[in-house]
């Protein structure tokens, strides 16, 4: 179940890191959607390995969307020309 949230918590978050960074950034509801839920996991897990949540915690809306915003800074990082 605690991959359920996370993903649902990921699907959000994308939108609003989407929102938070500037530039054109990859665009559409599935890459959105897979930004943010990449974002969650990230968030989760290296937290999780940084001991700051244990086993059966995932990241809050808010890690989530710091995890997104890492993502998608280097999404435009490895896609500028």
């Amino acid at each position: 179940m605690d991959l359920v949230w996370t993903i649902l918590i990921g699907l959000l978050a994308g939108f609003v890191a989407k929102l938070l960074t500037p530039g054109s950034g990859p665009s559409g509801f599935l890459l959105t959607s897979a930004l943010g839920i990449g974002g969650s996991l990230v968030a989760t897990y290296l937290g999780r390995f940084m001991g700051l949540y244990t086993a059966g915690q995932s990241a809050g809306f808010i890690g989530a969307v710091i995890g997104a915003v890492v993502l998608l800074l280097g999404y435009h990082l490895a896609t500028k020309k």
